[in-house]
């Protein structure tokens, strides 16, 4: 693997230089864009192939992108698979994207990637950790493997240092982010502040060894997504990731974290010369259903998995109407006319992700494999289609008999209680 890694790397660069002494030629097109073609090209229209390749990894790739993304997400690798004494472990394992591994130096790495003109991406949350690059198509593919050092990271000194440091700072400014600590509070009080989904992603202060055994154990192909856009040949790359990829690095998969909806309250004092309240409740398993769901319920709704709710913010005399006027709307049973407009915008909003760009795109499809094991554009439009007034109605109606998750964060003097609140929805 090391040896094949190298050669990966070292032909890489070898590639660019040669790139370099070519000249630039451009068509009639190209430097004149302005000017009709005589024979302009038929618009490609874009087709996926989805594979799992025996180390348990599956591959998603799609032919249309103009340039192409590559990402590898490792659904475990959030916040939410800590163990009590790897808290922080998630975040600062973030920072250790593209650092040494597999027998290759950061800086190789990262000079390898940048020198076809990648842009390198990383990313983590409660749910999973994810890395990539944007590139030009033609060069894709051929560094994709830099990206399996991800599994065999070698724990250099002074990247792990860094990377407690950049988790310290994240975490810092993360404080001072009201909305982002109401963020925080709501899935506290839905989930349980000790839960694991309860607990805060942006945690500092993980040990050495908390950041090596969380990565060892969550960091593993067996379970994760590997996406990518503008991929002509799905059968070439994925002989390509089945040749380079780490076998050894397929470990047996973490169950998902165990997330079990309770309710309840988390309240935040802050002087802030506001109050931020938010009001949430248990939400549909259909994510086509959760997002229409959110969308009958207006602009300041929001939804994750699990969790759909409205959010609300005042000065604190006004907090007591504030949380009035959101148990209002969230209790309003959505009529015929909402529905119909919501499931539009729900349906817009999905199928816009995937022309919104390269990263976009491979984010969705990324989703849609850990929701349904597959994609396809057409499949997700008719998934919206599909949804009917009576699924809303029996959605909401299932929403409100779930137990209230109600935060609060900043001049919360006036903010009334939970127990206050509930008595609206019994």
């Amino acid at each position: 693997m090391i040896s094949s890694l190298t050669r990966v790397a070292r032909s890489a660069t070898r590639s660019t230089a040669a790139q370099l002494r070519q000249f630039s030629v451009l068509t009639a097109t190209e430097e004149f864009p302005d000017v009709a073609t005589t024979s302009p090209s038929p618009k490609k229209g874009s087709s996926s192939s989805v594979t799992t390749l025996a180390s348990g990894l599956t591959v998603v790739t799609e032919d249309a992108s103009l340039i192409s993304t590559v990402s590898l997400t490792f659904p475990n690798a959030g916040s939410s698979s800590e163990h009590t004494s790897e808290a922080g472990a998630a975040l600062a394992n973030r920072y250790l994207s593209f650092k040494s591994g597999s027998g290759l130096s950061s800086a190789l790495i990262v000079r390898n990637l940048e020198d076809v003109g990648a842009t390198l991406f990383s990313g983590a949350g409660r749910r999973g950790a994810t890395l990539g690059y944007t590139a030009a198509k033609e060069n894709a593919t051929f560094v994709a493997p830099l990206l399996a050092t991800a599994t065999e990271s070698s724990f250099e000194k002074w990247d792990v240092k860094e990377a407690q440091g950049l988790a310290a700072d994240e975490s810092s400014k993360f404080a001072s982010k009201p909305q982002a600590v109401l963020t925080d509070q709501i899935y506290a009080a839905a989930f349980g502040a000790q839960s694991s989904m309860g607990r805060s992603y942006y945690t500092s202060g993980a040990s050495r060894e908390a950041i090596m055994s969380f990565r060892e154990r969550t960091y593993t192909l067996n379970g994760a997504v590997l996406a990518a856009t503008g991929i002509d040949d799905h059968k070439a790359f994925v002989r390509m990731v089945e040749e380079e990829f780490p076998v050894a690095a397929s470990a047996n998969p973490l169950e998902p974290a165990a997330a079990d909806y309770l309710g309840g309250e988390a309240r935040l004092e802050k002087s802030s010369g506001s109050s931020l309240v938010a009001l949430a409740f248990e939400g549909p398993s259909s994510a086509p259903i959760m997002n229409v769901l959110k969308h009958c319920l207006g602009s300041s709704a929001f939804a994750s998995k699990q969790l759909v709710g409205l959010y609300g913010a005042s000065s604190p005399g006004d907090a007591p109407a504030t949380v009035d006027a959101l148990s209002k709307t969230i209790t309003a049973t959505p009529s015929a006319d909402v529905v119909a407009a919501a499931k539009a915008a729900a349906k817009g909003e999905a199928l816009k992700a995937l022309g919104s760009g390269s990263q976009s795109l491979a984010d969705a499809m990324t989703g849609s494999i850990l929701d349904s094991c597959g994609f396809s554009a057409s499949a997700l439009a008719e998934s919206y289609d599909a949804v009917t007034v009576e699924d809303v109605t029996k959605a909401h109606s299932a929403m409100l008999k779930s137990k209230l998750a109600f935060a609060a964060v900043g001049d919360i003097s006036a903010v009334p209680y939970h127990a206050t609140i509930e008595s609206r929805f019994s």
